[in-house]
């Protein structure tokens, strides 16, 4: 590469020379954001990257998504800028007891978040989003025992949501949204009054409550820029912002601090740099390798949820 190129444009150069694409979650820096062929959430991404005619997919989030990329394009190379971005959802949810699980309840239903591994996957009968959780839940028999997992707050929420009794939670949550207060959003709104509040169904239950609208990372950003009104508490990552102000810059939005540090970001997704994501296209690595077997069997459950509308 020429010396006086600038990072970005010797990721757009390797994009064409690998004929690559760049997929971005919306929690990624806006850097990131901004050099992406396609900026979404998880549902979002995974359609996009079997839709597309090129060699590579660079993925800007997290491991487990870059997962599901390859699981859908099997004969693609898929590279992301950090090995090490990984998932709190993902790391409260090892594969040995899912397969326990299945093993003593044979005729349950496991329904599994998409923040889960490849292996999680492949034990599950269905996936869903935030997006879609509650249609994949009601998609199932009523007598059905449905195993929710990981996330607690998403499953309860979607319990909430279907009326469904015979389903059991995995009790994983979010690094980010499990620790929004809902004292620090009361007294957000005391400060803006006229505000309205967003959140996604990771948050707690107590946080739900005091939102106007729940809804996953792209609903929350259509709510916000369609939704009359000029001012908003955003209760979901921050990096949402990016999106948000390009959208509606008129508006203001407000993030709040989280329990664990003075902010709303997710230390797993801000581990891609763009310098990351230009030697990732370099070198064609970290390279997510997947088994065939694997491939097969978590293709499955993602398959049906993504008929699903």
């Amino acid at each position: 590469m020429p010396a006086s190129l600038s990072v970005q444009d010797e990721i757009l150069q390797l994009k064409r020379d690998r004929r690559a694409i760049l997929l971005a979650h919306h929690y990624q820096e806006a850097e990131i954001q901004d050099l992406a062929d396609c900026v979404g959430d998880s549902l979002e991404l995974a359609r996009r990257a079997r839709e597309f005619d090129g060699d590579v997919i660079a993925f800007c989030g997290v491991w487990f998504m870059a997962e599901t990329a390859k699981v859908l394009n099997p004969g693609r190379i898929v590279v992301v800028p950090d090995r090490e971005a990984s998932c709190s959802l993902v790391e409260s949810c090892p594969v040995e007891p899912i397969r326990a699980y299945r093993q003593r309840h044979p005729d349950h239903v496991i329904v599994s978040y998409i923040n889960t591994s490849v292996e999680v996957k492949a034990e599950s009968d269905i996936l869903c989003t935030s997006r879609n959780a509650v249609q994949v839940v009601n998609s199932i028999p009523p007598e059905k025992h449905i195993l929710f997992l990981p996330d607690r707050n998403l499953g309860n929420y979607v319990q909430r949501m279907t009326g469904r009794k015979n389903m059991s939670i995995w009790q994983g949550t979010c690094v980010v949204h499990a620790t929004f207060a809902a004292r620090r959003l009361a007294a957000a709104r005391m400060e803006h009054p006229n505000a309205l509040v967003a959140a996604h169904p990771e948050c707690p239950p107590e946080v739900l409550e005091q939102a106007d609208f729940v809804g996953s990372t792209t609903a929350i950003i259509k709510y916000c820029v369609e939704t009359k009104g000029d001012e908003f508490i955003v209760m979901t990552e921050s990096g949402v912002a990016h999106s948000l102000k390009r959208l509606a810059p008129e508006k203001r939005f407000y993030f709040l601090p989280n329990d664990n540090c003075n902010c709303s970001e997710c230390p797993y997704m801000k581990r891609n740099t763009l310098e990351k994501l230009r030697d990732c296209l370099q070198n064609l690595e970290p390279r997510v390798e997947v088994s065939e077997d694997l491939m097969r069997r978590a293709l499955v459950p993602l398959e049906r949820m993504l008929a699903i509308q």
